[in-house]
């Protein structure tokens, strides 16, 4: 009799803890309606990725931090940095960037939790490559670039703080890279395709806004 009494009552107190953390959680999904952001509002956001197979292992992490000086236009910088490996040759390649960023919200819907923006940013980059070349030898280079950048970008807010960031694709892109042995080379890119399938390679992330 003693056990069922226990049973019972340990049922009704994990049920009503249960009830009470759906109770939170949908109290939280709900306070992130009517999300805004002020002048002197700031986040930061950020996305780290993850890639292993047979044959390579990479990653990546890209944080950033913004200031909002309207509650459409915000104004930061950023850090990148990662790196790659490949199995069969031992090739390893690091690199590591710095930039700013301008960043403008155009669209709002969802009761202001989803949020769409477009990104123009300007960057340095520094890598290293070093491997074995087939046949006997090795390689050491090292590469310095700047980079500039229009992309698109999405914001879903879950509480009034903390949102997922998916970045969309590079509208415009130019690179200029000048290795440490050999000449520099420029490269611009206009992402046409993005309109077909905007969602084709989406990059997610994490915004924390303060």
């Amino acid at each position: 009799m003693k056990t069922r009494i226990i049973a019972t009552v340990v049922a009704l107190f994990v049920i009503t803890f249960l009830q009470a953390q759906q109770q939170e959680a949908e109290a939280e999904i709900k306070s992130a309606k009517g999300v805004s952001f002020q002048p002197g509002s700031m986040f930061i956001e950020g996305g780290i990725s993850f890639s292993t197979n047979d044959d390579n292992n990479s990653y990546s992490i890209n944080p950033k931090f913004g200031y909002f000086l309207t509650n459409k236009f915000a104004v930061g910088g950023d850090l990148d940095f990662g790196g790659s490996e490949v199995k069969a040759t031992d090739a390893k390649t690091n690199f590591f960037g710095i930039g700013a960023f301008a960043r403008y919200y155009f669209f709002e819907a969802d009761s202001k939790r989803f949020k769409a923006y477009g990104d123009v940013g300007l960057g340095y980059s520094h890598s290293r490559e070093e491997g074995n070349v087939v046949g006997g030898g090795s390689y050491d280079e090292t590469t310095n670039g700047i980079k500039a950048n229009i992309s698109l970008g999405l914001n879903y807010f879950f509480s009034q703080s903390f949102a997922a960031t998916f970045v969309l694709a590079d509208i415009l892109t130019y690179n200029n890279a000048k290795p440490e042995n050999g000449s520099a080379s420029d490269s611009f890119e206009l992402n046409i395709n993005l309109f077909n399938n905007i969602f084709a390679q989406p990059k997610f992330g994490l915004l924390y806004k303060f």
